[in-house]
């Protein structure tokens, strides 16, 4: 194994999965040079961000994807979502919310993880800004005051880069934001999500379901006909019992806890599974070094906001990036200047704390047990069924809690 001098560049990501593609692509025109380092190909089965799994997008997403020139790549195998149904398993409260009430097409598409990661991947194809090391991984970060020097693996040989500015994109068990000495809370919810493609006797029609079952919720999302996305939530002692089960069986039991409100199911194809938890980073920022998705954040699916949040993330980076070293000549421009990084974790800090204070409260109140919460939030989903304002907050989840829309999200470029 031939192990290579010392590489410079701006920003090096680690990860190349939804979260380091995009910001990857969002770093384009803006004059730096940037590394994107990943373990898989994209069409490798192996590659565990761009599987069979979807991924519910909201319109904000949307934009930012439409900004970055992927959408139109993406959007003939979107489903719209247009109506949203959420139910209290065995009990009186329900809410409805619908496109048409804000006068948009959809609050939001679910788009297969495969296809997105297609569309990100050509177009990092298709740049010749981007240099990506592919099939190749990080296995060890140095933390100096002038860059984050990088031990990169890839196939046969062995390089250090020097880095400015490190993103860390490399999931919840990340390697940098250890190396980094960034602390990570996590909490179990003790829950599984099985996830798999189901086909019912009924057409989605653009409607998503959202149930809340005393084990998990379960979600019924819209895909291309005639099949849905089913992500259930179950508790993990139950999980391999579920996942045992033989076709036929499994979809009745689905069905007898989910019911008959989006028809009779027919058909389900492959299952997967991975256990649910709130992992949470101390910080997001630490010298010379961001942590974006699922390194900063991981969180439960109950609202279908985890890749929102952190695109959001990405897209504000970028926007602080585009902003700070614009006017700066090429040896002045330091993308890992404390003040840009600290100005990113001040701006992010709000919707981020907000956007894992939402999640994790859902699913703290719909699987409490506890005597009298259950009328209450039953009460509470029928009061909202009934406020215009709650529910025009809610379709605009995807742009953000409490935070500046990032420009991208607005249709506008990074910058100004």
């Amino acid at each position: 194994m031939s192990t290579t001098a010392t590489d410079t560049c701006d920003v090096a990501i680690s990860g190349g999965g939804l979260v380091g593609a995009s910001l990857a692509l969002a770093l384009r025109g803006l004059g730096l040079d940037v590394r994107l380092i990943e373990a898989f190909p994209v069409d490798s089965a192996a590659q565990p961000s761009f599987d069979e799994r979807t991924t519910a997008l909201g319109n904000g997403s949307r934009r930012i994807f439409e900004a970055l020139g992927i959408w139109g790549a993406m959007a003939g195998h979107a489903a719209q979502i247009r109506d949203i149904h959420v139910s209290d398993a065995g009990r009186f409260g329900f809410a409805r919310l619908t496109a048409a009430e804000f006068g948009q097409e959809a609050l939001g598409y679910v788009v297969p993880n495969r296809v997105i990661g297609r569309a990100m991947w050509q177009a990092l194809h298709d740049s010749n800004e981007i240099r990506v090391h592919v099939p190749a991984r990080v296995t060890a970060a140095r933390f100096d005051a002038d860059a984050v020097r990088l031990t990169v693996q890839g196939e046969g040989e062995r390089w250090e880069l020097a880095a400015r500015l490190t993103v860390a994109a490399d999931g919840a068990h990340s390697l940098v934001r250890e190396a980094a000495g960034v602390d990570a809370s996590t909490t179990d919810y003790g829950q599984t999500a099985i996830v798999c493609s189901l086909r019912t006797d009924q057409p989605a029609d653009g409607i998503a379901y959202e149930r809340f079952t005393p084990d998990g919720p379960m979600a019924l999302l819209p895909l291309q006909a005639p099949w849905r996305a089913l992500v259930w939530a179950v508790a993990t002692a139950d999980a391999p019992a579920l996942l045992a089960l033989s076709p036929a069986e499994f979809v009745a039991r689905w069905q007898r806890g989910f019911g008959f409100r989006a028809g009779r199911a027919r058909e389900v194809g492959a299952c997967a599974s991975y256990p649910l938890s709130l992992t949470r980073a101390a910080q997001v920022i630490a010298p010379r070094c961001v942590l974006l998705g699922n390194a900063s954040q991981a969180l439960h699916p109950v609202a279908g906001q985890g890749f929102n949040l952190a695109l959001r993330d990405a897209a504000v980076l970028a926007e602080v990036l585009a902003a700070g070293l614009g006017d700066r000549g090429a040896r002045e421009r330091d993308a890992g200047d404390a003040a840009l990084l600290e100005r990113f974790a001040t701006e992010r800090s709000r919707d981020r704390s907000a956007m894992v204070g939402f999640t994790d409260g859902l699913v703290r109140l719909f699987s409490s047990r506890r005597p009298g919460v259950a009328p209450l939030r039953d009460a509470g989903l029928l009061l909202f069924d009934v406020l215009p304002p709650a529910k025009r907050a809610l379709s605009r989840i995807s742009f953000g809690f409490g935070s500046a829309t990032p420009r991208l999200a607005r249709g506008l470029p990074l910058r100004r």
